[in-house]
């Protein structure tokens, strides 16, 4: 199924520490995401296992659909603040959206 364009959004796809969750929440908000899903993340990168099980070690993935421009604003915020100092990757993906008028 092929939407028209005005159905593309970004899909931001944070992986961080769940330590700074509450601190990302508010910077989501201030920088124009309308909304966000949140669940635990597991896996190995280049810091170790991460387990979430545990509260001190445990990572979360945030996902936020929006525009380009929120994309590029959130992005570029995260890794200026957060990157030298915590496990984050990011990734950006192009989706097609059913509902265009929430994001």
């Amino acid at each position: 199924m092929s939407l028209a364009n005005d159905h593309l959004r970004k899909l931001l796809t944070i992986v961080t520490e769940a330590a700074i969750e509450s601190v990302l929440v508010r910077d989501l908000d201030r920088l124009g995401a309308h909304g966000y899903t949140i669940t635990e993340a597991r896996g190995k990168g280049n810091r170790g296992v991460r387990n979430a099980g545990w509260d001190a070690s445990s990572n979360i993935r945030i996902e936020v659909v929006c525009n380009d421009d929120t994309a590029a604003a959130i992005s570029a915020h995260l890794q200026a603040q957060y990157y030298d100092n915590y496990a984050m990757i990011m990734w950006v993906s192009e989706v097609e959206v059913l509902r265009p008028e929430k994001f």
